[in-house]
């Protein structure tokens, strides 16, 4: 079995997206969770048409050339500051140059989660919020399962 090289193959996607068009990517990792899971969930993502905002998820790709779906905690003067949500720790000031796409739709557990609708908003809105509490939250949640 031949391995994927991860670089080439998101630098393709973002080729795609700086065309126009919109990409769907299977998650990969586990600093989106709760909302997004490793392996189960998908997004769709596309070149940002309006400015970025709190609570936007954003692919970007950080100075080491690492490629990261994260969420913008702050616009700043100076930049973005952005956090996984299974994160306390605040990454920024990123500059805005370094986004290339706005996540548009996720599909969690089989289903298409938009703007607007709840969960969305909730991660968007109360998460960003509780970012102490979010271990303890997560924690809870894994104990319930």
């Amino acid at each position: 079995m031949r391995k994927l090289d991860t670089d080439a193959y998101i630098s393709t996607l973002r080729d795609l997206v700086n065309q126009g068009k919109e990409v769907r990517l299977i998650i990969s990792g586990s600093s989106m969770t709760p909302f997004l899971v490793h392996e189960r969930d998908s997004i769709l993502f596309s070149k940002p048409d309006s400015p970025l905002k709190r609570g936007d998820m954003v692919f970007y790709q950080r100075e080491n050339g690492q490629f990261v779906m994260h969420r913008i905690l702050h616009v700043k003067p100076e930049g973005l500051y952005i956090i996984g949500d299974a994160q306390v720790e605040i990454e920024g000031p990123v500059n805005p140059s370094c986004v290339f796409a706005r996540i548009t739709k996720i599909n969690r557990k089989g289903k298409w989660i938009g703007p607007g609708q709840f969960w969305w908003w909730f991660f968007q809105h109360i998460w960003l919020s509780i970012i102490p509490l979010r271990p303890y939250i997560i924690k809870l949640l894994s104990l319930i399962k």
